[in-house]
């Protein structure tokens, strides 16, 4: 495993240093991985090279040795290796990059069905990691899952349930449609709302740790939200966003239901935990236990909650929820336990 710990370091050191460094200067390599974002862009409009550099960076800044020690000296490493089938989401730009270096270093080789959304990007930095680990690592990319000993699958919950049966002779993870909340207490900065916005436009809105539904107090203004919005008004120049948007919108008016608009996202009052795309669904506490005893019966369908320290809940800080960390797992199921298991 160290070879791979140190592999997978020289990955982050490459990341960063060709997203700080002038196209004009790019060798070969960094050529090729700057035609392959502008490609996965074409494929895919969601993904956006700013939202492929944000995601990149990302996981390049926790891709020190402290970090990956810290996190898999806590679990055991196979002896024996197993096939593990890994049949990735395509949601948001590299989802599905955490279970594969969650199965590389718990020992097994993972056995990868890539989603036909983000089929670009994670097998130039497979090929990469395995150069720089000394040829250490082993793994398949496949068009059909054969010949695997556990599953770990993504989807939605319509098609968890085929999953769940498809695969139920083997062990397996598999994962259904989840989203995220936050909390306000009233009492937020106007910094603290502008980071709110980046938990829920990043990747404009499509992943299970963006916020897609608000608690706010009786008397909050809602105007303070949209104020804190503006950074991210460019989001309504993507079209298929905007399209989503004006759908709503539409169908809302239609239906002459009450809504607040600031021309490229739509505020609801709903008790709806999941909201359309350009939607956020809303509602007004008069006491946090109102909040607690919804988070309790939603805990399954909930990946992220978001709030202010003072409201003493477990929760993240406002402007984390697109930063998880190693032992991040999604569905807050460990996979790492799952894995040294077998």
């Amino acid at each position: 495993m160290e070879n791979q710990i140190l592999g997978l370091c020289e990955l982050g050191k490459f990341i960063y240093v060709f997203f700080n460094k002038d196209e004009q200067n790019y060798n070969e390599i960094e050529t090729e991985f700057h035609n392959l974002l502008q490609k996965s862009k074409i494929e895919n409009s969601w993904f956006t090279v700013e939202n492929q550099k944000f995601a990149l960076l990302h996981w390049a800044n926790i891709m020190n040795k402290g970090a990956l020690k810290q996190w898999t000296d806590c679990y055991h490493v196979a002896n024996k290796p197993k096939r593990i089938g890994l049949i990735l989401a395509g949601n948001i730009p590299l989802v599905g990059l955490h279970d594969v270096v969650s199965v590389i270093l718990s020992g097994h080789i993972p056995v990868i069905k890539l989603s036909s959304k983000d089929r670009l990007v994670l097998p130039f930095l497979l090929n990469l990691w395995n150069k720089f680990s000394g040829d250490s690592i082993q793994y398949e990319i496949v068009e059909k899952l054969e010949n695997y000993d556990a599953v770990i699958a993504t989807g939605s919950n319509n098609t968890a349930r085929y999953l769940e049966y498809y695969f139920k002779e083997k062990p397996n993870i598999i994962r259904k449609n989840r989203t995220s909340i936050a909390v306000l207490s009233g009492a937020e900065s106007e910094t603290e709302l502008q980071n709110l916005a980046e938990d829920i436009f990043r990747y404009y809105g499509l992943g299970c740790r963006n916020v897609t539904r608000l608690f706010v107090p009786k008397d909050f203004l809602l105007d303070r939200l949209f104020e804190s919005f503006i950074s991210f008004k460019e989001i309504s120049n993507h079209h298929q966003y905007n399209n989503n948007y004006e759908y709503n919108r539409a169908i809302y008016l239609l239906n002459q239901e009450k809504f607040w608009d600031n021309n490229f996202v739509l505020l609801k009052e709903d008790d709806a935990l999941f909201s359309p795309l350009a939607v956020i669904n809303f509602s007004r506490y008069e006491s946090l236990e109102e909040v607690k005893d919804f988070i309790n019966e939603n805990s399954e369908n909930i990946q992220c909650v978001v709030a202010n320290e003072n409201l003493k809940m477990n929760a993240l800080h406002f402007g984390e929820a697109q930063f998880p960390s190693w032992d991040t797992y999604a569905d807050n199921v460990d996979t790492m336990a799952f894995l040294g298991g077998l």
